[in-house]
């Protein structure tokens, strides 16, 4: 690999900045192109980078968790987006999640600080040549790269559906009939809790049902992320499927009747100020109008202003394990890398991850220094290995779950997996930055 090759990374997303942080910090000049404000997709509204779409959530921060373990792997390994994240979290629970707007304005001041990188506002219709790339554009490509990329690596570059929930202004929720807890928790909790009776989670699921929905366009083939259904998709599945989806009641206790409520949606706050809040699990692609008048049906919600109601994009990700390296290269094109959700991840920390090892990557083949890819002990290894060595042809999108992981040897209490994973992948994680020289 050449290293006096320009560097470009392509997307100003949470993938595309952790990368460029990543270069930048290790000497490299960067090039980073982000097409907002001058183009927006379907889904985007702020004009800052590394904006958040469908959720101000980034799951759990328990270390145990799979998702909260990557979290620990990327502090460790000095990551942009979980020091911006950090900075501007707010109150959720053992969930980490921030303001958005602080999150992006955080991010931008601290790439923006660093030397080495040039920000060009201005959309990318074409895989730069003669340059080292880093295609990072996320579910949202454009239709003219996505066009481009799909020319370069034939028609195994898929497309699925993704839905955002809502936010309401929390000025008009009427506390009077909510309750605030987290599930299982003691005492008063980070979220609040809308409590449905059998009578009212039934009229409100036949709602879903009747409510008129945006219609796909006739190229469109709709596919769905199973871990991010539109709730009018669950509601169609059975009579009491959203009950043990994103309105399960387990674990939540109002303190007015002293039991489970039938049916519960939970808000999360979505700012610091607490002035927002998330309907949480609540994608959906009803029409807008739609949207107001069945969320009123909900109880506390009857005057609620939605401040951002929900919608559906498109996702654009690539056969990532036909198509690339195990260092996230494309294998007819050793130049180009592909880094974030475009690879076949979900979630705003796979993105980021996926980001930082593209980075790490290709600084090392630039010096040409030998090194190996994360274990698949860790979270990051796990990840990469999901996305480079995935067998069969129904490769789709994947958070990070321990099912990713090199299996446990041996028995293991079930309530001491997560302890287990944990404490093997951060030793492994250490030695793999010793020997690979990956200093933060």
């Amino acid at each position: 690999m050449n290293s006096r090759k320009p560097i470009i990374i392509v997307g100003g997303g949470l993938a595309g900045c952790e990368a460029a942080w990543q270069l930048a910090k290790r000497g490299h000049g960067v090039t980073l192109r982000e097409m907002k404000p001058g183009t927006f997709s379907p889904a985007h509204r702020s004009p800052q980078l590394a904006e958040l779409v469908c959720s101000n959530s980034l799951r759990s921060n328990e270390r145990t968790s799979a998702v909260g373990l990557l979290k620990e792997e990327l502090r460790r390994l000095d990551s942009l987006v979980m020091a911006a994240a950090d900075a501007t979290s707010v109150p959720a629970g053992k969930a980490l999640a921030v303001d958005r707007t602080l999150f992006s304005a955080a991010i931008e001041k601290l790439l923006l600080s660093q030397s080495g990188i040039r920000l060009v506002r201005e959309e990318c219709t074409e895989i730069p040549a003669d340059s080292h790339v880093i295609i990072a554009t996320g579910p949202l490509t454009s239709d003219p790269l996505a066009a481009a990329i799909a020319s370069l690596v034939g028609r195994d570059a898929l497309y699925f559906y993704d839905a955002i929930a809502p936010i309401v202004d929390a000025a008009t929720i009427d506390l009077s009939k909510i309750f605030r807890a987290s599930r299982y928790d003691e005492g008063e909790g980070d979220y609040l809790n809308c409590p449905l009776d059998e009578g009212q989670y039934g009229a409100f699921r036949q709602a879903v049902l009747e409510g008129r929905q945006i219609a796909a366009r006739p190229f469109e083939d709709e596919k769905y992320f199973e871990g991010c259904l539109p709730i009018e998709i669950l509601a169609r599945r059975g009579t009491d499927t959203l009950r043990f989806g994103p309105m399960k009641p387990v674990g939540l206790v109002d303190p007015r009747t002293g039991s489970e409520p039938h049916a519960v949606i939970q808000l999360r706050q979505e700012n610091r100020e607490g002035s927002l809040y998330n309907m949480v699990g609540f994608q959906t692609k009803l029409a807008w109008p739609e949207q107001e008048r069945i969320f009123r049906m909900i109880p506390g919600l009857e005057q609620a202003e939605f401040l951002r109601l929900g919608s559906i994009h498109r996702n654009t990700y690539i056969h990532s394990p036909m198509l690339l390296t195990d260092t996230l290269q494309l294998r007819s094109n050793p130049d180009l890398f592909f880094a974030g959700q475009i690879t076949g991840v979900e979630g705003y920390v796979e993105s980021t991850a996926v980001g930082l090892l593209a980075a790490l990557f290709m600084h090392r083949i630039r010096l040409g220094t030998p090194f190996a890819t994360p274990p698949r002990t860790t979270a990051l290894g796990a990840l990469l290995h999901h996305v480079s060595r995935s067998e069969g042809k129904t490769f789709q999108p994947m958070n990070v779950n321990f099912g990713l992981f090199e299996p446990l040897g041996g028995k293991v209490r079930k309530k001491d997996r997560g302890e287990r994973y944990m404490e093997r992948a951060l030793t492994d994680l250490e030695d793999w930055r010793r020997r690979s020289g990956h200093t933060p």
